[in-house]
């Protein structure tokens, strides 16, 4: 056996109805999530014991379902319910819910089957959070040609396109690849991306060639708290090169200066205004939120 599979933690997991060990969970081969990445998945983080933007997290859930043709099989109560049940009650540490739904069990044809039941599985990991002095210093990332196909909205579990982006960056000793399609921002492997110039926040427009983080929304409604102009437009890498800030965001990493691209300094090399701001009203945001009464009439699945 594999270290890393005997390794594998025994906390509690949801599978089709089921609560388990992470470690005894099993799901059959001709799964369809396994076999074609038929699926999509969520990630939703908590913060204090109380999710964070669950609702914004579940509607983009239901989204990517619809895309893939594919019925939610829960309510956003059972949805809720399941979450509760497999977090730590109240804790201070943070943590991620990871939701997979997949197309279900079936034999092998690229035809969308028809008459399965979807396979529902979520599983909770710790959080660690980005350290101080990363974010005191910033980080650095490179950039790469956007290889990946022209449906980048599906949160979809065919992540090989992210993979690969991701280990260019890995290679390359860098926080993150930044991506971009015939010269225009798309996003980096695992996080949207964003740029501040002359004081207004600007991030690439939802559509098909962006995966719309739930932070879109999250940092308009920041920017409009701290007073901070905000717009989607496409923006060129020129532009990129050239911003007084260079953002990332993403649940993991909430939002993160980038001070240097390709070897480039951004701005002046080091953590911005824009993002100090930003920053400060996401951790006051998480402390609102944990602070928010559970909600009522979640049932378990």
């Amino acid at each position: 056996m594999h270290p890393l599979t005997a390794a594998l933690p025994s906390t509690l997991c949801y599978l089709d109805g089921e609560y388990t060990a992470l470690k005894d969970a099993r799901i059959s081969v001709l799964d369809r999530g396994f076999i074609f990445g038929d699926g999509i998945y969520e990630v939703v983080p908590v913060y204090g014991g109380q999710p964070f933007c669950f609702d914004e997290h579940m509607a983009r859930l239901d989204r990517s379902l619809a895309e893939l043709q594919i019925a939610n099989p829960l309510t956003l109560a059972q949805w809720r319910g399941i979450v509760m049940r497999l977090i730590e009650p109240g804790g201070d540490t943070p943590q991620a819910v990871y939701f997979q739904i997949t197309r279900g069990v079936a034999p092998r044809d690229h035809a969308m089957t028809q008459g399965v039941r979807p396979t529902v599985f979520v599983m909770v990991n710790p959080l660690p959070p980005v350290a101080d002095a990363v974010r005191a210093k910033g980080v650095a990332c490179v950039s790469a040609a956007d290889f990946r196909w022209q449906k980048a909205h599906i949160k979809s579990t065919s992540l090989l396109g992210a993979v690969l982006a991701r280990q260019i960056s890995i290679e390359a000793g860098a926080a993150e690849t930044i991506m971009f399609r015939d010269e225009w921002l798309s996003e980096a492997s695992s996080s949207n991306v964003w740029i501040v110039k002359d004081g207004v926040l600007t991030g690439p427009p939802k559509d098909n060639l962006v995966l719309t983080g739930i932070r879109y929304g999250l940092l308009e409604r920041l920017c409009a708290e701290c007073g901070i102009a905000f717009a989607l437009r496409r923006i060129s890498q020129g532009e990129v090169f050239d911003a007084d800030e260079l953002l990332l965001s993403s649940a993991s990493k909430e939002v993160l200066p980038v001070v240097a691209l390709d070897g480039q300094p951004i701005g002046n090399g080091r953590p911005g205004p824009i993002y100090q701001a930003l920053y400060a009203a996401y951790q006051q945001a998480k402390q609102r939120n944990a602070q928010q009464p559970q909600k009522q009439g979640a049932t378990t699945a």
